[in-house]
């Protein structure tokens, strides 16, 4: 449904070799983009290896031939949505090559890095780069934007290839020149649509990760109840689940077994803050006497969303069955750069 990788640790670069040569090599560019290197065989096996990182890993750096990358990952190959990045460089890094998730999972843009460092040359294939097209995936990923129609990536892209033009439909004012083949429209029926609302059939729609969920509720409440809840919200505002990236709520609820398994449930960190920090939270919010009383500040829910939102509440306290909760929204400027060119 959208590009969040679950269970991985996006920053998190890991790199194998196989000679001497390729581990001096791999301890090298590990060192520079903060990553790790290994030695195959020391003390797992490339298999072994493989399959955890790429379940795991953001970015999966083999430092060697390329056939021995390619059947290694073979059997865990599933998605671009849910890949790890993957690059093979040969032993002697004259030649930096991304394999696996160019746009989204960022190879390009981390193949280009690592190619400076050991002044190879970086091999791009995928076909938007070396035409010089407009890459809807590698734009999204550099707006913080989840893709909520992936497979609709080609449709975009190969009709850029062949010259046609493309329509955007965005909530925002995007900073920068628009790039060749787009033109911007406010019809329902573009071609990509940025926004939290995500409307129109066909389009591919593009998501910002700019939402925090603050959130209430009494003791014992359980996952289940916070998931039915948060899903009328949904529904009713049409804002898409995928705009929220986080959760907050007062501190004396960070051990709320519900609570920290919803947010667990959707990756989410649960941010805390303590009651005089919330009553520091800048706007005009729905008290309650009876809140003061339990948690020493008159409105849990709307405080912390704005707290961890540093931004402006889009949907007010909705309350019902011991559970409150609220959205905040952090201000967002699109760009159309989309490489770190």
């Amino acid at each position: 449904m959208m590009m969040k990788r679950e269970g991985r640790e996006a920053g998190r670069i890991e790199a194998i070799a196989f000679t001497d040569r390729g581990e001096a090599l791999a301890e090298k560019l590990m060192e520079s983009v903060g990553g790790t290197a290994s030695r195959s065989g020391q003390p797992d096996s490339l298999r072994v290896w493989t399959k955890r990182n790429f379940s795991q890993a953001g970015a999966l750096v083999f430092v060697g031939a390329m056939g021995i990358a390619v059947r290694a990952i073979a059997p865990w190959v599933d998605s671009k949505v849910s890949d790890p990045a993957v690059i093979v460089i040969d032993e002697q890094g004259r030649n930096v090559i991304p394999v696996l998730s160019g746009h989204l999972g960022g190879a390009n843009d981390l193949a280009m890095k690592l190619a400076k460092v050991c002044g190879g040359r970086c091999v791009i294939t995928t076909a938007t780069d070396i035409n010089g097209v407009f890459a809807v995936d590698e734009w999204a990923k550099h707006q913080n934007c989840a893709i909520l129609e992936p497979e609709r990536i080609k449709d975009v892209s190969g009709g850029l290839l062949h010259g046609e033009m493309k329509t955007l439909r965005s909530h925002w004012p995007i900073a920068g020149a628009l790039p060749d083949g787009l033109m911007m429209t406010k019809a329902e029926e573009a071609d990509i649509v940025m926004d939290i609302r995500p409307t129109g059939e066909k389009a591919i729609h593009l998501v910002p990760r700019i939402c925090r969920l603050g959130i209430g509720c009494r003791r014992g409440t359980k996952a289940e109840d916070l998931e039915s809840f948060l899903r009328d919200i949904l529904k009713e505002t049409g804002i898409s689940e995928a705009a929220i990236d986080g959760a907050a709520t007062i501190d004396i609820k960070g051990d709320e077994k519900g609570l920290v398994e919803f947010c667990e449930n959707h990756g989410w960190e649960l941010q805390l803050f303590s009651a005089p920090q919330l009553e520091q939270a800048p706007g005009n919010f729905r008290g309650s006497k009876f809140v003061t009383g339990i948690t020493g500040v008159d409105n849990v829910c709307e405080r912390s969303a704005v707290l961890a939102a540093e931004g402006d509440l889009i949907v007010e306290k909705t309350a019902g069955g011991g559970i409150t909760m609220a959205l905040a929204q952090s201000s967002y400027q699109p760009d159309w750069e989309w490489t770190n060119e």
